[in-house]
């Protein structure tokens, strides 16, 4: 019988020791199992400022294929069109996903639109300043025949608002190396109009609204952390 060679017996325990540190790196503890459960319906109030939520408009609906993977990345979500007295209307949509492994990690509105059938015509990053920290976000503008849509959006990965792309993976990286499961959320909020930066303008006064009005805790889980200690630091 022929003997094993010790270089083989090396790479061999060498395998087995890396199997074995992949099986205790691999994360298992949720975030979301660890604190107060979120309900997105009662975290946003209906009315507040001078916004109030618009009942005569209809959100937009994802396709049967959309709609299918929303349910199965996010535990809620969050639809609704707000007006103001100036006629001005937000939609503004709130996604909440308990598990952001690699498999379910959050869907960015740059795939969800284009899948839709949009044309993606801008986007780029910005910071946006919301009296309560300062929060990275993505500016995008979506247009679909005669519906051009500027969208203002940013995500959290645990307790971190951050850039989508390297930073969501260097985040969920992080928190996979201590054992647990991060939860991650998806703020949006878009209008209907040919002018890109007034609509931003709307859109970041109705955030900072919205922001002004929830709670400390509430308004921690929507902004992040870390955000909001960097703010408290200053």
């Amino acid at each position: 019988m022929k003997l094993i060679s010790f270089k083989h017996l090396v790479i061999g325990v060498c395998m087995f020791a890396a199997a074995g540190m992949a099986l205790a790196l691999k994360p298992t503890a949720k975030m979301a199992d660890a604190g107060p459960r979120i309900d997105l319906e009662t975290l946003i109030p209906k009315t507040f400022g001078d916004w109030k939520i618009d009942e005569t408009i209809t959100p937009l609906i994802a396709n049967p294929e959309q709609e299918a993977l929303i349910n199965k990345i996010y535990n809620q979500t969050l639809t609704r069109t707000y007006v103001n007295s100036r006629n001005e209307r937000i939609m503004l949509s709130i996604a909440y996903g308990g598990d952001q492994s690699r498999a379910l990690q959050i869907h960015l509105p740059e795939v969800c639109y284009v899948a839709q059938g949009f044309d993606m015509l801008d986007s780029r990053d910005d910071i946006l300043d919301t009296g309560h920290g300062m929060v990275p976000v993505k500016r995008l503008v979506a247009k679909q025949n005669a519906r051009n849509e500027p969208i203002t959006y940013w995500i959290t990965v645990g307790d971190k608002a951050i850039k989508s792309g390297i930073e969501q993976k260097m985040q969920r990286f992080a928190y996979g190396l201590s054992g647990k499961i991060p939860d991650g959320m998806l703020v949006r909020v878009s209008t209907i109009g040919p002018d890109a930066a007034s609509a931003y303008q709307v859109q970041d006064r109705f955030i900072k609204d919205m922001l002004a009005v929830v709670g400390g805790r509430d308004r921690i889980r929507l902004m992040g952390a870390a955000t909001a200690e960097r703010t408290a630091a200053r």
